[in-house]
């Protein structure tokens, strides 16, 4: 991509001059903070796969479950009407 040294050189000095150079150290070190979170990230991903029982991996369900939760006592009282229920109606 940069085969020129020169062109290299022109590119960063437009990033030095965009960006301002008081920026560029706090940028770095926010993408380097932010690299080494991605990176513990997947190995701690990596390391819960290796530690997941066979039994989950074989037999396992092939798909994730679905359901629905259902609160009893919701079900027992009728449903109000919000205010913008009540305004709407009003008018």
């Amino acid at each position: 991509m940069f085969d020129n040294p020169v062109l290299l050189v022109v590119v960063l000095l437009l990033v030095v001059l965009l960006f301002g150079a008081k920026r560029l150290p706090d940028a770095a070190r926010s993408i380097g903070r932010s690299m080494r979170i991605f990176k513990s990230e997947v190995k701690e991903m990596k390391s819960d796969d290796e530690r997941r029982p066979a039994s989950e991996h074989d037999g396992g369900p092939s798909r994730p479950l679905e359901g629905r939760v259902v609160d009893e006592q919701r079900r027992e009282q009728p449903p109000t009407q919000t205010s913008y229920d009540q305004q709407r109606h009003s008018a």
